[in-house]
């Protein structure tokens, strides 16, 4: 049965070129924010967000991010009411990929908001990827074309890299992607051993 690496980090830390490293030396990835965009399409999902946040999120009877992420990113009690939505729904996902899988001494499960999600209950290990502050800003503000206040506001209303770590088994710096895959290839060799 195949063991459950937890993969998380804050906004711009570099999750998705880290885990795309895995992936390319053969661990199977899910990643956990793709999964959530597509189960927003999914009718009964859409239903439960429009019982909750009503037609002002969409247009042309069309989900809009952007309407809704104004929302969520400016009030913690909206944004908990969407994790609700789509989390067991992206959770109930990632057991079905899983059953693909069971053979893979590893998968890797990437979710910006592991533990604020409860996911981290499924994992065997988890890891947590850093980065200094203003790397992850400029890589953001390049990324999504918006400004440091948008990343700066995005950033503070996920959990600390302090808050991760504590919960994490191993941590992973990533100043430099060539060294942060060098700290990886380490973590697999402690837990292939």
């Amino acid at each position: 049965m195949a063991k459950i690496i937890g993969v998380t980090g804050g906004i711009g830390s570099g999750k998705t070129t880290l885990v795309r490293y895995f992936e390319s030396i053969g661990i199977p990835l899910f990643i956990a924010d793709d999964e959530a965009k597509k189960v927003t399409q999914l009718p009964e999902v859409l239903d439960q967000i429009k019982s909750v946040f009503g037609d002002i999120v969409f247009d042309n009877k069309q989900l809009s991010r952007q309407k809704l992420a104004a929302i969520v990113f400016t009030d913690a009690e909206k944004l908990d009411q969407l994790n609700r939505i789509i989390h067991p729904a992206v959770r109930s996902q990632f057991q079905l990929w899983l059953d693909q899988y069971q053979s893979a001494p590893f998968v890797i499960y990437e979710a910006a908001i592991l533990f604020e999600s409860g996911s981290y209950t499924i994992c065997d290990y988890t890891i947590t990827i850093t980065a200094p502050l203003e790397d992850r800003i400029n890589r953001v503000m390049l990324r999504d074309n918006c400004t440091r206040e948008q990343v700066l506001q995005r950033i503070s209303a996920q959990w600390t890299d302090e808050e991760r770590i504590a919960k994490s088994d191993f941590v992973v710096e990533n100043a430099d992607t060539e060294t942060a895959k060098q700290q990886i290839d380490h973590i697999l060799k402690s837990l292939y051993n």
